[in-house]
């Protein structure tokens, strides 16, 4: 297959919204392999290693881990390529970066002796086994901004790791089931969950570790809880955010390890530039965007790569408690509102979790390719219909429980007469 086939950078707008990034056509062979690549060279002469969730949120935590262990890489290692990046966009031929290949010099690259290993809520089990298969014994480990949905995903791979790190040390915000997070302190870890709703990772990190930070972290973990928790009262958040997501991790960090939130002007100027399309593939979204009446909510559905959470506020403008957007790779988001918040009970029933008012999901629906050239062409509509079904699932057991208590009530009321 032709290189142009897949190349995001070379696609139309309208295109370039409804088909996923090129690393969607890799196939997952390849990525494991490339992924336990990268996490041995990473993990090569650690001393602690980081398992993050590669936002905002999961990235400040290991800027913080760095900071404390006086691993932070300098700054001026990616100001360079940023620059160059600068140039691409100014000249209205850029790059995908959001889908680059690595450079074939990356193993060059300055590397922490705090190894950072992205991961996924649906990638944790793998990280956690690389990490295991690679690392040197005696590591301190940290897993940051991640839960697992079942302990049984990740019995295996804590157990193996907990043969490598002489601790493991684990902060978080997601929603933990009891038994999941009794499970993993029984493993010996040390698990700090915070509210999820008062709290992001960054916050509970910085209050976790014994290390007496300066002003500018308390800031950075109140920057990015303002997006991450979808505060929207400081607009340097949406710069963190959309940063964290256009950039590399290790970049990510440096550049917050080194700045905190007042990142360095040729970080601005590459942050606007994308901002333009970023506004473009949103208001694609939103155009095509419907509204159903789901039980007791409105909900907005849509289809198409995008920003979720922005696509998610001008649906809720339009009348929305809950959104969804089902994204060209097969996943959704789903948000909700002070009228929605059983966000991530809906995405329980469709392969997800996360949040009452934010969670993900990716239904088992794509059995083989055709499956997602259907996908494609016509816009999520499975992925749209299963996802709707699982509210309206919602809905009925709301309706449900809400019926049981008034009888509840009304049996009670008679009892006193």
């Amino acid at each position: 297959m032709e290189d142009e086939l897949i190349d995001s950078a070379s696609l139309s707008l309208s295109r370039k919204s409804q088909l996923p990034g090129t690393g969607f056509f890799y196939p997952d062979s390849l990525d494991e392999d490339r992924a336990e690549e990268r996490v041995a060279e990473a993990v090569d002469g650690a001393e602690a290693v980081v398992v993050a969730d590669t936002d905002a949120d999961g990235l400040g935590c290991v800027a913080l881990l760095r900071e404390m262990y006086d691993a932070t890489i300098k700054w001026a290692t990616f100001a360079e390529d940023v620059q160059a990046r600068v140039d691409r966009w100014e000249r209205d031929s850029p790059a995908d970066d959001e889908d680059r290949d690595v450079d074939e010099d990356e193993a060059d690259a300055p590397r922490s002796t705090v190894a950072l290993v992205g991961a996924g809520p649906y990638s944790l089990d793998e990280a956690l086994e690389n990490v295991a298969a690679h690392a040197p014994a005696g590591i301190d480990l940290y897993v940051c901004d991640l839960c697992p949905d079942e302990y049984a995903w990740i019995e295996e791979e804590l157990a193996a790791v907990s043969e490598v790190a002489d601790s493991i040390a684990w902060y978080d915000h997601h929603q933990w089931s009891e038994a999941t997070a009794a499970r993993v302190r029984e493993a010996g870890v040390d698990l700090v969950v915070g509210e999820s709703d008062e709290e992001c990772s960054t916050d509970v990190t910085l209050r976790s570790l014994d290390y007496d930070f300066d002003e500018r972290w308390t800031e950075l973990a109140a920057v990015t809880r303002d997006h991450d928790l979808w505060q929207k009262e400081d607009p340097r958040s949406d710069d963190l955010a959309d940063y964290a997501y256009w950039t590399d991790p290790e970049e990510y960090v440096a550049v917050v390890g080194a700045f905190g939130v007042d990142l360095p002007p040729v970080v601005e100027q590459y942050i606007e530039l994308r901002r333009v399309e970023k506004s473009e593939l949103i208001e694609a979204a939103v155009s095509r965007a419907e509204l159903k009446q789901i039980g007791p909510w409105t909900v907005g559905v849509t289809y198409g790569r995008c920003s979720q959470n922005e696509v998610a506020e001008a649906l809720r403008e339009k009348g929305a408690d809950g959104a969804v957007v089902v994204k060209p790779a097969g996943s959704a988001s789903i948000r909700g509102s002070e009228g929605f918040e059983r966000a991530h009970e809906v995405a329980g029933r469709v392969n997800g979790g996360g949040h009452p008012r934010a969670a993900g999901c990716k239904p088992d629906i794509y059995d083989d390719m055709l499956d997602y050239a259907h996908h494609w062409t016509t816009q999520g509509a499975t992925a749209k219909r299963v996802i709707l079904r699982a509210f309206e699932d919602v809905a009925s057991e709301v309706a449900a429980d809400d019926e049981a208590s008034e009888t509840e009530a009304d049996d009670d009321a008679a009892g006193d007469e």
